[in-house]
Formats: C-alpha cells, sequence, structure tokens
C-alpha cells in the first residue's frame, strides 16, 4: 500500500511539472518576409521565384514563410495571390476591404508573420531578394534593425530630390543618425517588431516607430534593380501625403516650430510699435503710408492662417483616431475563406 500511494504522488508530481513546462513551439518559422502589393498581377511570379531561390539557398531553406499583403488593388493581384498560396506551401496572403496604403498594409502583415526575423521589401523586384541573407546576419550579429543602402538608385529625379529633402527633415524631426537612409527594405528583430504592433493609431509611419524603438542599426550596401512590371505607385500626392504623416505624426517639433514664430511676429509687432510711436512724436506732419500697412496685414494674416493650418492638421488627425478611423481592415485570408475574417483588426 505505500508503493502504492508513493506512486501515486509520483505520478501527480510528473503530471504538475508537464504542465508548467514551457510549451513547444508551435511554428519552426525563422524568417517571415513580409510584401505589401498592389497593381502588381503581372510581377508576382517572378517574385516569389526569385525568393524561393535566394532563401533556398541559404540556411534559412525550411524555416521561411512569404505573406503577400494585397492593398486592394484593382487588378487580379489577389487572384495571383490565392493561386500561389495553393502552389507554394511557404507562402500565405490576406486582401484589405479597401486601399490603407503601403505603411498600413504592412502594419496589417506584422499581424500574420510568425518568425523570429521580418524582412519588409516591395512588390517591383527592385530591391533584390538576394540581399535577405546578409541582412539576417546583421541581425543575427547584434543589430535590432538592418536598413539597406542603394548603391545605384532607379528612382525619377524627383523621387530623388524629395527623398533628400526627406531626409533632412527626418534629421532634424526623429533624430535620424546621420548618413542612415530609410529605406522601404529592411530587416526587424520580432521585439521590434511586437513594440511596432502597439502602435493603434489610422497614420503609421514605420521608420518613425523604428526610430523611437531602438537605435541598434546596421546598414547594408545593395544594387537597386529596374523596375521588373508595371509604374511605381507613389505619385506626388501620395509622396507628401506620406511626408505629411511623418511630419505631424511621430513629432511636436511643428507646433513647437509655430509657437516660436508667432513669438517672433509678436515681437516685430511690438518693435513696430514703438517705431511708430517714436516716428509720429519726431515728424509729426510726415505723411503716412498705405501700402506698408496692407504688407503688414497681409503677412500677418498668411502667417495666422499657416499656423492655424498646422493646428488642423493635428487636430484632424486627432478627431480621426477618436472616430476609431481603422487602420487597417482585414477582406479575405487564404487561411480563412470567412470574409472580414476575426483577426487582429486595429483601430
Amino acid at each position: 500500500m505505500p508503493a502504492l500511494i508513493a506512486f501515486g504522488k509520483a505520478t501527480i508530481v510528473y503530471m504538475l511539472n508537464q504542465a508548467f513546462q514551457s510549451p513547444t513551439p508551435l511554428s519552426t518559422i525563422t524568417v517571415s518576409i513580409l510584401i505589401p502589393v498592389y497593381k502588381n498581377d503581372g510581377g508576382l511570379d517572378e517574385l516569389v521565384g526569385r525568393i524561393s531561390a535566394g532563401m533556398t539557398n541559404s540556411s534559412y531553406a525550411n524555416s521561411f514563410e512569404l505573406i503577400l499583403v494585397d492593398d486592394c488593388s484593382p487588378d487580379n493581384s489577389w487572384e495571383v495571390i490565392q493561386r500561389l498560396a495553393k502552389t507554394h506551401t511557404f507562402v500565405q496572403g490576406a486582401t484589405l476591404s479597401r486601399n490603407f496604403g503601403q505603411h498600413n498594409a504592412i502594419m496589417a502583415g506584422l499581424n500574420l508573420v510568425s518568425g523570429q526575423y521580418v524582412v519588409l521589401m516591395d512588390d517591383d523586384l527592385q530591391h533584390p531578394p538576394e540581399a535577405i541573407p546578409s541582412m539576417l546576419d546583421k541581425l543575427a550579429a547584434g543589430a535590432d534593425v538592418c536598413y539597406t543602402n542603394y548603391a545605384n538608385r532607379q528612382h525619377a529625379a524627383w523621387k530623388i530630390a524629395g527623398s533628400k529633402f526627406n531626409d533632412l527633415m527626418a534629421s532634424w524631426l526623429l533624430s535620424k543618425p546621420k548618413g542612415l537612409y530609410l529605406s522601404s527594405f529592411k530587416a526587424l528583430k520580432r521585439g521590434v517588431v511586437d513594440q511596432i504592433r502597439n502602435h493603434e493609431g489610422p497614420f503609421a509611419y514605420l521608420d518613425g516607430l523604428i526610430l523611437d524603438i531602438t537605435r541598434r542599426i546596421a546598414t547594408v550596401e545593395i544594387q537597386h534593380g529596374t523596375r521588373a512590371y508595371g509604374e511605381g505607385n507613389y505619385s506626388f500626392k501620395k509622396s507628401i501625403s506620406l511626408w505629411l504623416r511623418m511630419v505631424t505624426g511621430t513629432s511636436i517639433v511643428p507646433l513647437r516650430l509655430v509657437s516660436l514664430m508667432g513669438a517672433l511676429i509678436a515681437m516685430l509687432g511690438f518693435l513696430g510699435a514703438i517705431f511708430v510711436i517714436v516716428s509720429n512724436y519726431l515728424y509729426p506732419n510726415e505723411s503716412k503710408g498705405w501700402a506698408s500697412i496692407i504688407v503688414t496685414i497681409l503677412l500677418v494674416s498668411g502667417f495666422q492662417t499657416l499656423f492655424i493650418g498646422v493646428l488642423g492638421e493635428y487636430l484632424g488627425r486627432i478627431h480621426l483616431r477618436l472616430n476609431n478611423k481603422p487602420q487597417y481592415l482585414f477582406r479575405f485570408t487564404t487561411k480563412n475563406d470567412a470574409e472580414f475574417p476575426k483577426l487582429n483588426v486595429r483601430l
């Protein structure tokens, strides 16, 4: 009887130990490659083929996944993604309910990744998939994020000029490290991804979030390829919208600048008032100029309109956030046939 009791105790202890042990990981995925897709139905087959070839020849051959997020493309991109997901076990996809924009599509995809490393890249093959292993080596060496520098940019002249201006603004507003190019082709550790996912606003700006999280950043140089299919989707209007998202969505420097300019204008007005009083006392018979008055009124009114516009941009974003403007919304995924699946939908 004592032996039976001892056996029973040992069994209970063993069962409790098993219950409280760390669960076995359900996923063997090490690398998740996330790509937002928009109007690229003719280029996806080549994209998947090159990624498959590049990863198969690396140490991550059996531990990577490719996630394609269709940002409600007007072409057949979603149909192509569905077909690719059926023919390639490492591919999964999702499509959004409307066009949310590149950064929001990436935020959606970050809720589908399962790898310890996450690679973000464009769908146009200007980013060479063959560079992914070298980027992952930088993360394994201790960096939290690895950006890419283009040895030979293949963008239009206005985009290159705009990028340089954006680089200057990012250095000022985001305290971006000197010499760092905020490329859309980058690799991140899982810990950084998890922190990015905590952002709930509808106006996500990824590079601003990354720079808020870490400064352990590495870079690798790559060859910037020509676009394989179609034309670029970032128009001048969309570029301005993204720039405003960076300016007003990640920094309050513009508000401080407006306050400083207001103080300077008030000081100039005060000095002007002193000048007028002294001038009237010393030269009482001198005719007064109406042109200068009109110019002053127009100048001050222009500055006031600018200031109100800056404040309105911030207030408008707050208004949309309070009214639960969605950051993204899935319509379908390749792993769920239900429309509007209950995933991590962010408002």
